[in-house]
């Protein structure tokens, strides 16, 4: 009896780490055709300044991204924060709406990013904050459903900019999006890689 539990042995582990692998491989496949169609589906909607222009979007929309202990922005937002002063001062929105975390007293992404615009020439007036934004999902809800907005600019590194764009989409929101100059660094590596999940993970919340 003792014999016949040895020789079965690798067999059953060979058995176990073939599902392991095909369900891996399936998962990843499945994962793959999110990306893709993603892609492919909002990849028109990403446009120069001039074609932002004739949107007559109510907004532009600048999702927000990390800013360091002393308050100050990360590279990154900080160059969300140019393009959406330049889309401003091009005439393709009178109202810029910043979005992102400030879910407590410790940490604000969207003062700092108001104050970046407004020392680069924004009015005051013409920047409007949305302290919860604390995903690219709830960003672009709650630009329709609390701000009212039909028609957005959304402004991010075009790597995150294909699932904004599908969010937008997924709600009938009227959307194109600005891409703010990539961060070619070590770190856009981790960054490509959790927005490939990411992709997939927005995709099924927009479906249910």
């Amino acid at each position: 009896m003792k014999k016949e539990q040895k020789k079965s042995l690798p067999r059953f582990l060979w058995l176990a780490a073939v599902i392991i692998i095909g369900f891996c491989t399936l998962v990843l496949a499945v994962l793959s055709l999110i990306n893709i169609l993603v892609k492919q589906r909002t990849d028109g909607q990403i446009v120069s300044d001039e074609e932002a222009a004739a949107l007559g979007a109510d907004c532009i929309l600048v999702l927000g991204a990390g800013v360091r202990e002393d308050g100050s922005l990360s590279p990154m937002l900080a160059d969300r924060i140019r393009t959406a002063v330049s889309l401003y001062q091009s005439g393709v929105s009178s109202r810029i709406l910043m979005s992102g975390d400030h879910g407590s007293e410790s940490y604000d992404e969207v003062t700092p990013m108001k104050e970046a615009a407004v020392a680069a020439g924004v009015p005051s007036e013409a920047v409007f904050l949305d302290p919860a934004g604390f995903s690219t999902y709830d960003s672009v809800y709650r630009a329709k459903e609390v701000f009212g907005a039909e028609k957005i600019v959304i402004v991010t590194q075009e790597y995150h900019l294909y699932r904004a764009l599908y969010i937008a989409d997924a709600l009938d929101l009227e959307a194109v999006g600005v891409a703010a100059p990539p961060k070619n660094d070590l770190g856009q590596l981790y960054r490509d890689l959790r927005e490939w999940a990411a992709r997939a993970k927005d995709f099924f919340k927009v479906m249910f």
